[in-house]
């Protein structure tokens, strides 16, 4: 009777000590596919195969006796693997010639790499990745007392490059489109980032309200965007830009003060645009420290146009400032027909010298018109471009 009792009991507990260590076997194994999978993630972080790859490739070519212009390569500009990255034309001899006519033919050569074995091309040297437009890279910018302001990143890559509206490069009629005084009203603001196309340029004003908000949602529509600095016009202080102005009676290190601190109001533009300025764009020795800090900031300037004495192209030659000039403004009469015949004598404009630029305020007659000319513009084979396909580049001749 005893033993019939204890038999039982005793295969129970012989089965009952086996699924303890069943159970810790699984333990075991959901442990090392756990370990496994965080390894590989980690693997694969710093691998730079990861979500790495939607950040923009950063740097250039190393440089060489045929390019002593390019920087070192250093671990900055090595791929994630140790591969070197190049520039596009860093296995070519570029070679530029004026012809009898003014026209420039560029002659391109093959020549070898500096150094040995493969190297990453970095082919994104114009525009940024949409899906990272609104945020800026971080290698382009550097913290002061007035904000973030931009610089030139460790690569050479400089912030009118990366935040440029990319074009096609082909041959043909091009056209920008400057549509400035955004952040001062915020109806004008939003009906234009909602109704223009992303080929329209954008300009906000310095002085503007909600500025990182708004510069955020036109690079999320594709804008290239520029900055409004106020500079010092003829009849000032009865015509007064605003507030911090840039005058010719201030010191240099003043005038730079201010500039800084309109810089540091939004990130992500491509260069700056005087707002008024008729007198200090006529002042060279004004023009020439701020000039040379927007140079060496890797910015561009566009001037709006309207000062028959602007000194701009001799300043920005002396300092090697990227720059453009505007045709032509558009409304100067705000009604939409008058906008729209503007904006036909552009194209005629383009169609005489391969491009032209305009610009016009952000004033619902202006923004109307832009918006239904621009549709058409393709279909005669018009392509609008951003403000930095058509500047003036000492680094692009």
């Amino acid at each position: 009777m005893g033993t019939d009792l204890h038999a039982p009991l005793g295969r129970n507990r012989k089965a009952g000590s086996r699924r303890p260590g069943v159970l810790r076997l699984g333990r075991i194994a959901a442990s090392l596919c756990l370990f496994a999978i965080g390894g590989f993630s980690l693997y694969t972080a710093f691998r730079g195969d990861g979500l790495e790859r939607a950040k923009p490739p950063a740097a250039e070519q190393a440089a060489t006796p045929e390019n002593p212009t390019q920087p070192p390569t250093t671990a900055a500009n090595q791929a994630a693997d140790g591969m070197p990255r190049a520039e596009p034309r860093s296995g070519a001899n570029v070679e530029q010639m004026v012809t009898g006519d003014g026209s420039v033919v560029t002659k391109y050569s093959p020549r070898p790499r500096d150094g040995s074995g493969p190297v990453l091309v970095d082919a994104m040297q114009i525009g940024q990745d949409p899906r990272m437009a609104a945020q800026p890279n971080e290698a382009l910018l550097e913290d002061t007392p007035f904000g973030r302001l931009p610089i030139v990143g460790p690569d050479g890559r400089r912030p009118m490059d990366q935040y440029a509206r990319p074009s096609s490069g082909t041959r043909g009629v091009r056209i920008a489109i400057v549509v400035s005084g955004l952040g001062l009203s915020q109806t004008g603001t939003q009906r234009a980032i909602a109704e223009l196309p992303e080929e329209i340029t954008f300009a906000f004003a310095a002085s503007g309200n909600s500025l990182q908000r708004w510069m955020q949602e036109a690079r999320r529509g594709g804008h290239e965007i520029l900055l409004q600095v106020p500079l010092e016009p003829f009849d000032y202080p009865a015509n007064d830009p605003g507030p911090e102005t840039l005058l010719t009676t201030k010191s240099p290190a003043r005038n730079i003060e201010n500039l800084h601190k309109a810089m540091g109001e939004i990130t992500n533009y491509t260069g700056v645009m005087n707002y008024l300025g008729g007198r200090f764009l006529s002042d060279s020795n004004a023009m020439e420290p701020v000039m040379r800090d927007l140079g060496k900031r890797g910015l561009l300037f566009l001037d709006d146009g309207t000062s028959a004495q602007s000194k701009t192209a001799d300043v920005a030659k002396g300092t090697e400032l990227p720059y453009a000039f505007a045709d032509l403004q558009l409304d100067g009469q705000l009604d939409i027909n008058a906008v729209l015949k503007k904006l036909d004598e552009l194209e005629r404009i383009a169609r005489k010298n391969g491009q032209a630029i305009g610009v016009a305020s952000a004033f619902d007659e202006s923004v109307d018109a832009i918006a239904k000319w621009s549709e058409e513009a393709a279909m005669r084979g018009i392509e609008i471009v951003g403000v930095a396909a058509l500047s003036n580049d000492p680094r692009n001749p």
